[in-house]
């Protein structure tokens, strides 16, 4: 009797995200749910398809029959901020969890980035135009039509409409409030979570794993790659980390050769560790 064939190995939420990322209408629900996957997998699976179901329970709590921004804004207000309560505090930049979707759901707080994810999400399944404005030192909410006329509000405030004078304090002197593009948003979430695991040496290895994702999209800054190069060092993987700078230093050899050749100084010094 011939024996069956062997099951295929589960695709790793590395490879799923990649897929993700590459797909021609990126979803960002599903990889802001694959990221709180790799930090946690109790975060998978089950966890993130109860995830995507909140989603659709809340999207169906808003009122049919919205048509202008103001009836929008104020109706996700009414469900997300006042009726739930997802909003965000100074505390809440503490926390990992405030960086996953998975977990900002059942918390009803977040980063507001976040916060946002979960705004759009829950108005783009009840038929809102909807989308992310990634200000400069914030992230809100547009509705409406981008060139046209759409409001801004702010999901860590409870969804709070945005005044004119509000927004452009937060642009910093600058007049862009377009919609971010899904791709874009992932990496600033993944950078949040850089910043958040960078100072604490315990946490290393979340920093290392938000490195690998953002690698992982169609578009990235190179520099990272040095970034990753530089942390492995730190964390005792001197050869990992030498391969990864001399890498590093050859794509950047053509047309920068002096930091090119300080890079690989830096891999010399990482193998000497080994001597």
């Amino acid at each position: 009797m011939t024996p069956p064939p062997p099951e295929p190995e589960p695709e790793s939420v590395a490879d799923r995200f990649a897929a993700a990322a590459r797909d021609g209408r990126p979803d960002l629900a599903e990889l802001c749910l694959l990221i709180g996957a790799r930090a946690d997998p109790a975060l998978d699976g089950t966890a993130a398809d109860l995830a995507q179901i909140e989603l659709d329970r809340l999207a169906g709590l808003l009122p049919h029959g919205l048509h202008t921004p103001a009836q929008w804004a104020a109706a996700l207000h009414r469900v997300l901020g006042r009726g739930h309560g997802f909003h965000g505090t100074p505390g809440d930049y503490r926390l990992l969890a405030s960086s996953l979707l998975q977990e900002v759901l059942r918390r009803r707080r977040g980063l507001p980035i976040l916060l946002s994810v979960v705004w759009i999400e829950v108005a783009r399944r009840a038929g809102a135009p909807v989308y992310g404005v990634a200000l400069p030192g914030h992230f809100v909410v547009g509705i409406g039509e981008p060139d046209g006329e759409h409001v801004l509000v702010d999901p860590f405030d409870f969804g709070r409409v945005m005044s004119r004078d509000d927004a452009e304090l937060l642009a910093g002197g600058t007049d862009s409030y377009g919609p971010a593009d899904p791709l874009d948003v992932v990496q600033r979430v993944l950078a949040n979570i850089r910043v958040w695991a960078a100072p604490r040496p315990e946490h290393r290895g979340v920093q290392l794993w938000s490195l690998d994702l953002t690698l992982l999209l169609p578009r990235h800054p190179a520099k990272l790659r040095y970034e990753r190069a530089q942390l492995l060092v730190t964390m005792g993987d001197f050869l990992g980390g030498a391969a990864e700078l001399d890498s590093y230093a050859d794509i950047i050899g053509a047309f920068d050769p002096e930091t090119a050749e300080t890079i690989h100084r830096q891999a010399r010094s990482a193998r000497a560790h080994l001597n």
